[in-house]
């Protein structure tokens, strides 16, 4: 859930960013809008490993 909003936060800081000419908020939006999609890379590695996890774990049975 996290990701979602740090993209969203991110997005709407570059918006805000170009329309006042403010390149240190675009900046920020840049990195907050980086930071969603790396919480969301890494909750999809969890999940994969997760899966693996439960996969070896049922061939073990």
């Amino acid at each position: 859930m996290g990701e979602f909003i740090d993209k969203t936060k991110g997005r709407i800081k570059q918006a805000a960013g170009d329309l006042t000419g403010n390149k240190s908020l675009k900046r920020q939006g840049q990195r907050d809008e980086s930071a969603g999609k790396v919480k969301g890379a890494i909750a999809d590695v969890k999940g994969a490993v997760k899966d693996v996890g439960h996969a070896i774990k049922d061939a073990v049975k």
